[in-house]
């Protein structure tokens, strides 16, 4: 097996708290000719789920259970995971987020969401692993019991501008449960990178940083350190939120326009329309977020509030990652829902610039 040695480029900067909160205004479509010029990088990838990169080596998880590898000529590895737990691939759940720690390059060092099953009952738990040249290896057990099941995993794993491990945690089908705040599911979750509740939680010994949520996905954060989230509406009513720590977004109670005291509303939503939003990324006051259902890559301009379609025609899409000047999609057209070519699924590289 190839050896490939990583040299983590993560930088984070410092984080900036504010309650200002951009302006609530109805978002407006643009006509916007959708950028087409693409390089496709990886191909025949099943059901590839976070797009991570170390140096010049992409890092792919795939939900069945593994690690694809993918070097600048245009290699490609898939590497195991061996974990305590052994992953359940069942419906939505499996092998799902994963994130380099900061000190990769020093330490190998990685966070891992995955669904597993105990006692009869699908849990998700997050997990550190250390990448050994054989593989991925679990060293620590960070939070497990998650509530899980076939739909609304969650799964989404970022570290924050302020060093902080953030998890989507979905309501598992179970509605009532997002607005339990002693439950874990429907939530976005915050720790420390060693597993420990941060003292400046809003709720006292408690990983649940925000509740109301239904299948919260896609993470990302602005120059400012003001945190967003995507998430599945139910049929439709699908949200992009500015995440506030102990805000409760509403779930299943209010969901698009509707609005209650105690109870936050979305800067964005998708009305009578689907656009199943996962992955996501910011750039320049914009937010990428990848659609599964709505088969494109959506972009969001936080200043003029517009929403408009940035690319199109690949299917499904899973994540979005961006990098200096160049955005990468993966496709998730092998998930079951999708209608996927003899290449899919894929890893595309696009040019931000439109005149590229």
């Amino acid at each position: 097996m190839k050896k490939w040695m990583f040299v983590a480029c993560i930088l984070l900067a410092g984080c900036t708290s504010t309650k200002e909160r951009p302006p609530q205004e109805e978002a407006v479509s643009t006509d916007t000719e959708p950028v087409q010029s693409e390089e496709v990088i990886a191909t025949q990838m099943q059901i590839p789920w976070n797009i991570t990169k170390a140096s010049d080596r992409f890092i792919i998880s795939q939900r069945g259970g593994s690690i694809v590898l993918i070097g600048p000529d245009d290699t490609k590895e898939e590497t195991r995971l061996h974990l305590k737990q052994e992953i359940a691939h069942e419906g939505e759940g499996g092998l799902l987020g994963f994130v380099l720690d900061p000190d990769f390059s020093k330490n190998r060092l990685a966070y891992v969401y995955h669904t597993y099953n105990e006692e009869s009952r699908i849990q998700n738990r997050i997990i550190q692993v250390r990448y050994e040249g054989d593989g991925w290896h679990e060293i620590k057990e960070l939070l497990s019991g998650i509530p899980g099941g076939s739909i609304h995993n969650g799964g989404r794993l970022a570290i924050g501008p302020d060093n902080k491990l953030y998890a989507t945690a979905g309501d598992a089908g179970e509605a009532r449960t997002a607005q339990e705040p002693e439950v874990l599911s429907g939530k976005i979750l915050r720790m420390n990178l060693d597993g420990s509740i941060p003292e400046d939680n809003p709720f006292s010994q408690s990983y649940v940083y925000t509740l109301g949520h239904r299948n919260p996905q896609g993470m990302a954060w602005d120059e400012r350190g003001r945190m967003y989230a995507a998430e599945h509406g139910q049929r439709a009513h699908d949200e992009i939120n500015l995440i506030e720590p102990g805000r409760n977004y509403g779930w299943p109670i209010i969901e698009g326009d509707e609005q209650q005291e105690g109870m936050e509303i979305p800067l964005f939503h998708s009305g009578e329309e689907t656009w199943a939003p996962s992955g996501m990324d910011y750039q320049d006051g914009k937010l990428f977020v990848a659609a599964l259902r709505g088969e494109k890559l959506l972009v969001f301009d936080l200043k003029h509030q517009t929403e408009e379609v940035f690319y199109s025609g690949a299917g499904r899409l899973r994540d979005v990652y961006i990098d200096d000047n160049s955005l990468y999609v993966i496709t998730n057209n092998t998930d079951g829902r999708g209608n996927p070519s003899e290449e899919d699924d894929r890893l595309i590289r696009l040019p931000l610039s439109r005149s590229e």
